[in-house]
């Protein structure tokens, strides 16, 4: 599910490079870029797919959840590996900003997530909500290390995405913790992120057949590559072809993971406007025909 989209990204990039990249960005860049964009799978969207269909507790939902798992964390680790490759100047700044990601990581997961709950306190961890104090430490420690993440060369979201991998998980902590922040940030921020991709997402630029053949094109190429590689792999697995086809249709939902990928691209100015907004709508085609994917495979 990772490799066989990976693979034809790269290759749809060889053809897209020189009219949709934008200009001052390098092939590799773009190249391991659009790879990642055709390899993304979004969790959540899949976990509420699953729920909803009463699948979470089979064997077929079992095997999705731990794929995309999986998945997600190799694709954004692919993700910060090409970041620190597109801002680096030189072959030697690419090698020390890498240098760099993995000395903070060893540090974040082997120094700070031992002393955190420490910090955090044995009776607080323990409280059925988490209190002032304690929301007020882990919002430092979550900027903290996403400022030493735009600091080493990455972006500033690798760093927060760390911070929460090592949150204590010490009598639900996890849990109650993403409670309290998910009431501000699914109200607030994740509508407003909408919006702000929404608003990059110029349709107008596609004016043209041949800009919606594009369009096309990636996402046939997309599908092609989520469904079918995760399909065909999972026969070969032991699998039956219909539940094969299920795992392919699920794998192949993007979601808010891609759109967050899809900005950093945009941001790092490795994504034109063209191909961003191209890439925007393979997300939304893709997850939208999830749900309709698995009927018919019934």
């Amino acid at each position: 599910s990772i490799v066989a989209p990976y693979f034809l990204g790269v290759v749809l990039a060889y053809f897209l490079f020189s009219s949709l990249a934008q200009p001052g960005t390098t092939f590799t860049a773009f190249a391991l870029f659009m790879g990642i964009s055709m390899s993304i799978t979004a969790f959540p969207v899949l976990a509420r797919i699953l729920q909803e269909r009463g699948l979470s507790k089979t064997f077929l939902g079992s095997t999705a959840i731990t794929c995309a798992a999986v998945d997600d964390v190799t694709a954004w680790s692919i993700l910060a590996f090409v970041v620190a490759i597109a801002r680096a100047t030189s072959v030697g700044a690419s090698a020390l900003n890498l240098a760099l990601v993995l000395l903070f990581v060893g540090l974040m997961v082997y120094g700070i997530r031992k002393v955190l709950p420490h910090w955090i306190g044995k009776k607080e961890l323990e409280q059925e909500d988490p209190s002032r104090r304690t929301l007020a430490v882990v919002v430092c420690v979550v900027v903290a290390s996403a400022l030493c993440t735009e600091a080493i060369g990455i972006h500033a979201l690798f760093g927060a995405f760390l911070a929460g991998a090592i949150m204590p998980q010490t009598e639900g902590f996890r849990h109650k913790l993403g409670v309290r922040v998910e009431n501000f940030s699914s109200v607030l921020l994740l509508p407003l992120f909408f919006a702000f991709t929404g608003l990059r997402t110029q349709l107008g630029l596609l004016n043209d057949f041949q800009g919606w053949m594009i369009c096309l094109g990636i996402i046939a190429v997309a599908t092609l590559g989520k469904l079918g590689g995760t399909a065909v792999t999972a026969r070969f697995t032991g699998m039956n072809w219909v539940d094969s086809l299920k795992l392919g249709a699920l794998m192949n939902t993007r979601g808010l993971m891609e759109l967050i990928a899809l900005n950093i691209g945009y941001d790092l100015g490795i994504l034109s406007p063209r191909i961003f907004t191209m890439l925007v709508i393979m997300a939304l085609v893709t997850t939208a025909l999830t749900g309709p994917l698995l009927t018919f495979f019934e």
